[in-house]
């Protein structure tokens, strides 16, 4: 299971810092304003990704960078230098996002219950699932393949879209999903399997096909 570190870097598993990048911490601990602008330049596509992802709006996506290294240049003294810095970046990143998220209203989304499996009586699933096509025999089409994923993945509520970006897409491992959304891990399983069989529910139209 990953281990995802804490916003002071303490995670013992994680790989010992590089020679530059520890030279780097040293600058950016001494207050030199030149290290920490290529920390920004070497980091903020990353977590610009990462932000959008998780907001789907460039612009709440840009605030969360910039809240998420105002925290980090903030914090910076009390990194330990237990993961790598870009390791470190990417949980505030995803913690500003979150933040935000919680703040704004929430969007005209697809119900879940819709989505979800139907069961006949006897316990069988009322319409069961068609193999897609296998989509390393269409290179051509692997960028739309993206644009209906992703689509498909915005449709969801909230509340499980979330859970899938950060354990199928940021591969958060369970726990640190749980205390990211400050839910117990039983909820978080629960609505990580509910948000996968949506997701495949609204993407069956466009992935069926032969083989």
């Amino acid at each position: 299971m990953r281990q995802t570190p804490s916003i002071h870097g303490t995670s013992g598993s994680s790989p010992a810092l590089a020679e530059e990048e520890l030279s780097l911490l040293a600058s950016l601990r001494a207050g030199d304003a030149r290290a920490f602008e290529v920390l920004v330049r070497q980091n903020t596509g990353r977590m610009l990704a990462v932000a959008k992802r998780l907001l789907s709006n460039e612009e709440d996506a840009m605030d969360a960078v910039q809240e998420a290294f105002l925290s980090a240049y903030k914090a910076m003294g009390s990194f330990q230098g237990g993961s790598r810095l870009s390791t470190w970046l990417h949980r505030i990143t995803v913690n500003a996002a979150l933040m935000r998220l919680r703040k704004r209203g929430r969007k005209s989304e697809v119900a879940i219950e819709d989505l979800l499996p139907k069961f006949s009586d006897d316990g069988h699933q009322a319409s069961p699932a068609v193999q897609w096509r296998d989509s390393a025999s269409m290179p051509l089409e692997a960028e739309e393949t993206k644009r209906l994923v992703r689509r498909a993945i915005d449709q969801l509520p909230d509340i499980y879209r979330t859970v899938l970006l950060l354990r199928d897409i940021e591969e958060l491992d369970t726990e640190e999903t749980a205390r990211m959304l400050d839910m117990n891990l039983n909820t978080v399983k629960v609505r990580l399997h509910r948000a996968r069989q949506a997701l495949r529910a609204l993407l069956d139209p466009a992935m069926q096909g032969e083989n």
